[in-house]
């Protein structure tokens, strides 16, 4: 289901605090994200509490737009503004849009949410904000703008997850056993400064906001990297864009395994592993504006 991050920001975050890797490395984790967890992403626009399917629906922190097209794809009616702060994602989107003649059902808009006043985005009867709003700078100004942006009865649907998927069993690498454990915990600190609404609960914040919450569901996923080559090259992309923030709180031993699991020429590297999976959670809280059924 954003997009980095040692939990790249998926579907598009306001923010890119590794600003020392290029944004196309970004979308294509982006994209391989959208593609690794389809299944997943559809399944959570199908579980959305509605009593009639929306029709105006805005996608914020859209990335190149896997929120966008599971949407777009459950509810063929329905026309969405996608909304993100990077021009290259909104740019790559709008080509996907075209490629699958949907373009005269999407907008893009560029904005960066952390300020006072919105751009125009219309009255939605659905916003969708999957591993978006922990980028968010006041998140209870941003879950404000949101109530005020939604129509009477509408839904806000928000994605979390509590961190990048873990890819390797536990014993491996063989000569550094635990070693994506170890590269992850050397990232707390950093998340910790940068991103410490990762892993809120945001039930008590969108009450908070004005909303009524009507459900929350925890999803797991767990996908065997047999079922798609993207795996491999997920994996390598989330790792290698993680690798420099990682580095200093490593050891040596286990930065040298790290960097031969990114060698794309090693016989050890990621993309020939044949034991790789994607492991991760992911919540959904689905929070209703006051004003009658949708």
């Amino acid at each position: 289901m954003n997009q980095a991050h040692s939990h790249t920001p998926h579907h598009g975050a306001q923010h890119d605090h590794h600003r020392e890797h290029d944004a196309g490395g970004q979308a294509e984790i982006l994209d391989l994200d959208a593609e690794v967890l389809a299944e997943h992403i559809a399944s959570i626009t199908a579980w959305l509490p509605l009593e009639s399917a929306p029709r105006r629906i805005v996608d914020l922190g859209c990335g190149t737009g896997a929120g966008t097209f599971a949407l777009l794809e459950r509810f063929p009616d329905a026309h969405v503004t996608a909304v993100d702060t990077s021009a290259g994602h909104l740019h790559l989107l709008r080509e996907k849009a075209r490629a699958r003649g949907v373009e005269g059902r999407v907008r893009t808009v560029q904005a960066d949410l952390d300020t006072d006043h919105w751009p125009d985005l219309g009255t939605p009867d659905l916003v969708w904000a999957s591993a978006s709003m922990h980028h968010m700078a006041d998140p209870d100004r941003a879950l404000r703008s949101v109530r005020e942006l939604l129509a009477p009865g509408g839904l806000f649907a928000v994605v979390e997850l509590a961190g990048f998927p873990r890819f390797l069993p536990a014993h491996a690498p063989e000569n550094r056993p635990g070693l994506e454990e170890r590269v992850h915990a050397a990232t707390d600190a950093f998340h910790a400064e940068h991103v410490p609404h990762r892993g809120a609960d945001w039930g008590p914040m969108l009450t908070a906001a004005g909303f009524t919450v009507e459900d929350k569901r925890i999803l797991t996923v767990d996908i065997e990297g047999e079922r798609s080559e993207a795996v491999g090259r997920y994996a390598h992309g989330g790792l290698q864009r993680i690798r420099d923030v990682a580095a200093p709180a490593l050891g040596p031993e286990d930065l040298a395994a790290l960097d031969e699991l990114l060698d794309t020429d090693s016989p050890n590297s990621l993309l020939r592993r044949e034991d790789l999976a994607v492991r991760t959670e992911r919540t959904v809280w689905a929070a209703r504006r006051a004003g009658g059924p949708l």
